[in-house]
């Protein structure tokens, strides 16, 4: 096993590339405004779904409202949710090289060779990851995994809604659902998603660091930024970029001026 060598990221600001790396515009806005209204609406859904099932806050004096309010939030949350999940899903087909739908679904022979590649690095079987400027196949297709489950729970979600606010228009679309799958059953799939997600979570977190670390491009700072940092020769190689080439040089023309006004500062 070979261990990894480039060490040039470390000494990166999310401004400034290292040497000969060049700084590229990896995540576009609606990924990362996304990414983190899902981030805090998980957080919220959790916190008011888990006391709806089992309320852990004792109520106190005649004007306590609790439920109500957790109930009030849990909804706002859930709407908020999927709306962040209609925007991810638009922009599957409208992003750049490294947002779209196949960058989570392994559509090559390649990617899915590296998938395999990729679980060894993630189970301490190799030293090097394999280079992906996006996702690399295992990441994506979790996230795929995961923008499954998010369908399911706002799909269980409206239907379980239906029933309280007695909509029309609601009923429609959703109010079926409880006529094939009894409403019980719907209330446990719709709280064990939430199980789910928090594993993903807890591996997100882990996978993210480690990459970071090993990879030294700005992984963590892009979720914020947009930005990563990659060796030129790194980004021709990347697969997502095999058939967009013209894109590539127009990075690379913008980073090069870069580099060249940072040095005559």
């Amino acid at each position: 096993m070979k261990r990894t060598t480039r060490k040039a990221g470390s000494n990166a600001s999310w401004k400034v590339p290292a040497p000969g790396q060049i700084r590229v515009y990896v995540w576009e806005w609606p990924v990362r405004f996304s990414h983190w209204v899902m981030v805090i609406t998980i957080i919220s859904l959790s916190i008011t779904g888990y006391y709806m099932h089992a309320p852990y806050v004792a109520a106190g004096g005649r004007t306590a409202y609790v439920m109500g309010t957790m109930r009030f939030v849990h909804i706002v949350s859930g709407f908020a949710f999927m709306l962040a999940i209609l925007i991810r899903m638009y922009w599957f087909f409208f992003a750049n090289r490294w947002s779209r739908w196949n960058q989570y679904i392994p559509t090559t022979k390649k990617r899915m060779a590296n998938l395999v590649a990729v679980g060894k690095y993630y189970g301490f079987m190799a030293w090097s990851p394999v280079r992906y400027i996006g996702h690399n196949p295992m990441a994506g297709a979790a996230y795929a995994v995961v923008y499954a489950m998010a369908i399911v729970e706002i799909i269980t979600g409206l239907a379980l809604y239906s029933q309280i606010l007695g909509s029309k228009t609601l009923s429609f679309f959703v109010g079926w659902i409880p006529h094939f799958i009894d409403i019980q059953w719907l209330r446990e799939i719709h709280f064990l998603i939430m199980f789910g997600f928090w594993m993903f979570f807890i591996h997100h977190i882990y996978t993210a660091i480690l990459v970071s670390v090993e990879e030294e491009n700005g992984l963590m700072d892009s979720i914020f930024s947009g930005y990563k940092f990659v060796p030129k020769q790194e980004l021709l190689r990347d697969p997502a970029v095999e058939e967009q080439q013209p894109d590539v040089e127009t990075v690379q023309a913008v980073s090069v001026e870069e580099e060249e006004s940072h040095t005559a500062v």
